[in-house]
């Protein structure tokens, strides 16, 4: 299988309505689980709402525009992505408010809320520059498993750098919109999360502390981010610069941070190095690393 092929398969089971399934039943899953026993009746009210609004409907809206102005399944035209965007809000919304008013879970309850929010602002950008919707609907269920995993959560961030590859080799966006759905996807879920949490006094299960699930986002898109900046910037003996980068977060997240965050940098870090080579020369990041 070539690398395009292998690209596509990636971007395919990365589609936001797609990748949520996964990460969405492992969200179910844990909120399922109550005084050391599993709510199995719970499990299933939660999946079925977060399946059918968050995966199902966003979906077939998606497959159904794509069909009617005879495009690709990505949607590539900037222009006709508002109806499917529009739609996702309405949908997540739906999903949130039927939560709310069954009562079942209010970390759910939230983070479908968060995901209509964070739908709305990719509409808003998306009027003037097409922002990675596939990295944005990586960042936020993951985001989501950092709040309820912590660093078991964080490791699903892997995905990040190749999900960035994917995108860029497929041509769908170029690096900064790749990297940048997954940065604000990422802070927005979080941020969002404390916040109606707070302003709705939801009681939730025990979440990550605020200021460890920036740790974590800052060991994911440390990394990627520095390469991106490197690939775009008119620097000089870019690979030095590269590196003495890494050395400074290394320290950094070695000495300031708790070892589960170190071990996340190292993690990622080894990833977008790696996925980097088996790109090759074309690859921005490649370069960067390759370069004199």
């Amino acid at each position: 299988m070539n690398k395009l092929k292998i690209a596509k398969t990636i971007s395919t089971f990365t589609n936001p309505p797609i990748i949520c399934i996964p990460l969405f039943f492992i969200i179910c899953l844990v909120l399922s689980f109550e005084n050391s026993s599993f709510n199995f009746a719970k499990f299933i009210v939660l999946e079925l709402i977060s399946l059918v609004f968050a995966s199902v409907l966003p979906m077939a809206i998606i497959l159904y525009w794509a069909k009617k102005l005879d495009t690709d399944s990505d949607i590539s035209n900037r222009q006709d992505r508002f109806m499917p965007l529009i739609i996702g809000i309405i949908s997540y919304f739906i999903g949130f408010l039927i939560l709310l008013f069954l009562n079942v879970d209010n970390f759910l309850t939230a983070l479908l809320l968060c995901y209509s929010i964070n739908t709305g602002v990719v509409l808003l950008i998306t009027f003037k520059w097409k922002i990675s919707v596939h990295t944005t609907g990586l960042s936020g269920p993951v985001g989501a498993l950092i709040l309820l995993l912590g660093p078991i959560g964080a490791l699903f961030g892997i995905l990040y750098p190749i999900l960035i590859w994917s995108r860029v080799t497929l041509e769908k966006h170029t690096m900064a919109q790749a990297i940048a759905g997954g940065v604000q996807g990422f802070f927005l879920t979080v941020l969002e999360m404390y916040l109606f949490i707070n302003l709705f006094s939801f009681d939730v299960v025990a979440m990550t502390p605020l200021i460890d699930c920036i740790y974590y986002i800052l060991a994911i898109i440390f990394t990627p981010v520095i390469l991106g900046i490197l690939s775009y910037g008119n620097f000089k003996n870019k690979k030095v610069l590269f590196i003495i980068l890494e050395i400074i977060g290394l320290i950094i997240f070695l000495v300031f941070m708790p070892l589960s965050v170190f071990a996340i940098f190292v993690l990622i870090s080894l990833t977008s190095i790696l996925i980097s080579l088996y790109a090759g020369e074309d690859y921005a990041w490649f370069k960067v690393l390759k370069s004199s």
